[in-house]
């Protein structure tokens, strides 16, 4: 049996939501209705959690069919559609529901915690400035017109990312030691309701004289991935990936040199090639609405590590061979050449961010080497141009590139390759960080 889910347009053309009533309902449909209530609701759940849960997909599928009565929107599933006397019932219900006077539950967000805290002292100089809601907002509304850091008179200059209810400011540089700060997120911010912020949130705080760790980005659902592309990944056999590929928007076509066998549910791939499983944007649900989220997830961690204040600058000219570098963020306004072996040295909760404004390029042979308990997820190489590691090369850590990423004859990573276009592999070994 289906279930009937009641609501009304508000304004905007938004259907605002009202509590569902089940009628013979099937276990399954019963329990997703009981927990997220409304169709509303579900897409707003599936917004806060970037991933369409299979359950999410039966209830806003059973959603897509509406009718109209005096402003009321009946919503009934597929399943009960196909119903013979649907109709009769359906009827029935709008005859019951009368003049529709429902109000509708949407509610003005509120910042529910902030860090730094109101009145901190010893702010870390290159900390992130973050509130987090009550509601789920609309990533669109939160910039840095609507979210400001402030000292005195000065707006300081920073890179916003929201996910999770959660809106960060990564100042681009770091604060002024003992220096006093202002925050505001005003009301020109709303929820993924088109709610405005209930009042102009404005908090203050003081900063240290000291840095703090430095923070890992976070990759949330492209992490599931070891190679992540848009347009494709091509392999020149034999290749050794260990993980799950993925591709999006292209489709399975676009994956070339793995040998590809479909599995029975049609969800993905497999290869000899690949330790794990190949998503392509054109297998069966829930695939490509689990790639569209990791591809977001992918630009979002891109933007997060390029928003980070830089320690160093211009190191090496462009040339970091033979180096050995602490933790830290380096930044690079050119591109980044690694001729020869560069050592990276701090332990396993050190953290590295290279910001390279143009090529990363590995010359043949060269590799970069952890030592002193340093984990490759914990290295992050933000590049704006492509990514070109020369034969027998080896690179530790997370690639996020804004281009492609190609691999000659025997080079290998650890780590993973979220690159916005594509990835093209020769003969190459790809493996996946430890949890």
């Amino acid at each position: 049996m289906g279930s009937i889910g009641i609501g009304r347009w508000g304004p905007g053309g938004r259907s605002e939501p009202m509590r569902f009533d089940s009628i013979g309902l099937e276990p399954r449909w019963a329990s997703i209705t009981a927990r997220y209530g409304t169709c509303s609701k579900a897409h707003q759940a599936n917004r806060r959690s970037r991933f369409l849960t299979e359950d999410l997909q039966i209830l806003i599928e059973g959603c897509a069919r509406s009718f109209h009565h005096q402003g009321t929107i009946l919503m009934i599933s597929k399943s009960y559609l196909s119903l013979a006397g649907g109709t009769l019932l359906l009827l029935s219900l709008v005859a019951a529901c009368g003049d529709s006077t429902t109000t509708s539950d949407a509610t003005a967000p509120i910042v529910i915690s902030s860090n730094p805290a109101n009145g901190a002292v010893g702010f870390p100089l290159n900390g992130a400035v973050s509130a987090t809601f009550s509601e789920a907002m609309d990533p669109t509304s939160l910039t840095a017109s609507t979210f400001q850091l402030t000292s005195g008179a000065t707006v300081l200059p920073g890179t916003v990312v929201y996910a999770d209810s959660t809106v960060v400011f990564w100042p681009a540089a770091h604060l002024a030691s003992d220096g006093s700060f202002t925050a505001t997120i005003t009301t020109d911010a709303t929820s993924d309701a088109g709610v405005a912020l209930a009042t102009t949130y404005v908090w203050n705080f003081t900063a240290g004289k000291v840095l703090a760790p430095g923070l890992p980005v976070n990759l949330r659902s492209a992490g599931d991935f070891v190679i992540l592309a848009k347009s494709g990944i091509s392999t020149v056999p034999p290749a050794a990936i260990t993980g799950d590929l993925g591709v999006s928007p292209a489709a399975a076509s676009y994956i070339t040199g793995f040998g590809l066998t479909a599995d029975s549910t049609t969800a993905f791939s497999t290869s000899p090639q690949v330790t794990g499983k190949v998503y392509a944007a054109n297998y069966a649900s829930p695939t490509p609405s689990k790639l569209t989220t990791a591809v977001g997830d992918m630009e979002l961690a891109f933007t997060d590590a390029a928003g980070r204040a830089p320690d160093v600058v211009e190191l090496g000219a462009g040339n970091i061979g033979g180096m050995t570098l602490a933790p830290g963020v380096y930044k690079w306004g050119t591109g980044l050449l690694i001729p020869t072996n560069v050592t990276l040295n701090g332990d396993a909760n050190a953290v590295w961010i290279f910001q390279v404004a143009q090529d990363l390029t590995m010359s043949s042979a060269a590799s970069i080497l952890l030592t002193g308990g340093a984990l490759p997820n914990n290295v992050f190489w933000q590049v704006a141009g492509s990514v070109k590691l020369d034969t027998t090369a080896h690179l530790a850590g997370v690639v996020l590139t804004h281009t492609s990423v190609t691999l000659r004859t025997g080079a290998s990573i650890q780590g993973r390759l979220p690159a916005q276009t594509a990835v093209s592999l020769d003969g190459s070994t790809v493996v996946q960080p430890a949890p």
